[in-house]
């Protein structure tokens, strides 16, 4: 009985050091920062997570891992999942300023850890190629099924979804304006018509 307690809040805090790991990226979070977010003190932190403040942040992006499995099974047992892929980039024209300018965890980490730490660009990499794989796997599908015009090979089409995202990633951060992503997005997305 004791245990559930504990799993509920280490996962509160991993959510917790995310919101911090997400503004500032990695480096420039503080152990101190961190032990406010989450509300425990350092040694609390290096208790529950040995590998300290690395395997808090490994956590975090893990926890966009098991978002990305919540968005695959809703995929999967969608009658239309390429309009659900296409609601998916709508919907980030609508959220807050502050979203706009976090940008994306797993992209952000990328960028972030490049030179500086080959373990963690590599855990948001794979985050990266296995969202291409569902997208490619998904258009695969549908283009077999003559719902999608495009002749483009679907891991081509794959990787598009996936650069465009990058792309998104960045544009939103110069254009925080509804309408503008909107429109940037849509046009975007004809190719996967």
């Amino acid at each position: 009985m004791k245990g559930r307690p504990v799993v509920y809040k280490d996962k509160e805090m991993v959510l917790k050091a995310q919101e911090i790991f997400w503004k500032k990226g990695y480096n420039a979070t503080s152990l101190s920062e961190l032990s406010t977010a989450t509300g425990a003190g350092a040694g609390s932190l290096y208790n529950t997570f040995k590998g300290g403040k690395k395997e808090l942040f490994k956590k975090s992006l893990q926890q966009r891992k098991e978002d990305l499995e919540t968005f695959k099974t809703k995929l999967q047992n969608s009658d239309k999942p390429i309009e659900l892929i296409k609601e998916f980039f709508i919907s980030v024209a609508t959220v807050s300023k502050e979203s706009h300018l976090k940008g994306c965890i797993v992209a952000n980490t990328i960028v972030e850890m490049t030179f500086i730490d080959e373990e963690l660009e590599n855990e948001a990499i794979k985050i990266i190629k296995e969202t291409e794989k569902l997208y490619t796997t998904t258009i695969l599908k549908e283009q077999k099924k003559g719902n999608i015009k495009s002749k483009i090979a679907a891991d081509v089409l794959g990787k598009y979804l996936i650069t465009l995202w990058l792309g998104i990633n960045t544009l939103r951060r110069i254009y925080p304006d509804k309408e503008i992503l909107k429109q940037q997005i849509e046009l975007q997305l004809q190719i996967i018509n």
